[in-house]
């Protein structure tokens, strides 16, 4: 079974209130599909770096977007893990502001995880990025894993159209 790293945003998709912009409510729409639909066919997983930025905000949110991570494994956190998000930021994959997207990216990468789900398209989820990142894995021979949003990891029948 393909393993699938949480990161914070899909716990907040599930657990924010109702979006009244249209793209935040699709994505909210889709991630809770996703959940109930999809998450059964992977193995998750996440990191305590997700724990930790799932706390911040609303307390009640808070709680509630840490009962979904409350079940999924974490992943250790390595010393080199640290290094590898270093190398990610200095190759200009992503901005110094990104520390933290860098951190999600390293620890699936150096834990072999196939998938990392997110709704980030800013820094992780973006096709512009995507090419950095993954030489930069590369030329640390430390495997790439496939950064996408829960809407890329759909059955057909589960799409918004229904």
């Amino acid at each position: 079974m393909a393993s699938i790293y949480i990161e914070t945003s899909i716990v907040s998709y599930l657990r924010e209130r109702q979006a009244s912009h249209v793209v935040a409510a699709a994505r909210q729409i889709l991630t809770k599909r996703w959940w109930s639909d999809e998450r059964k066919k992977y193995t998750l997983v996440t990191s305590q770096y997700v724990i930790d930025e799932a706390s911040l905000g609303d307390s009640v949110l808070a709680q509630e977007r840490l009962l979904y991570l409350d079940d999924l494994p974490l992943l250790a956190v390595d010393p080199e893990i640290v290094v590898l998000a270093d190398a990610l930021m200095s190759s200009a994959a992503l901005p110094r502001k990104a520390e933290s997207d860098a951190l999600h990216i390293a620890v699936a990468a150096w834990h072999g995880v196939e998938y990392l789900l997110t709704w980030n398209c800013t820094h992780l989820a973006n096709a512009r990025t995507l090419p950095v990142i993954q030489k930069v894995l590369r030329d640390r021979d430390v495997f790439a894993p496939i950064i996408c949003t829960p809407e890329n990891l759909m059955s057909d029948d589960t799409q918004l159209d229904d």
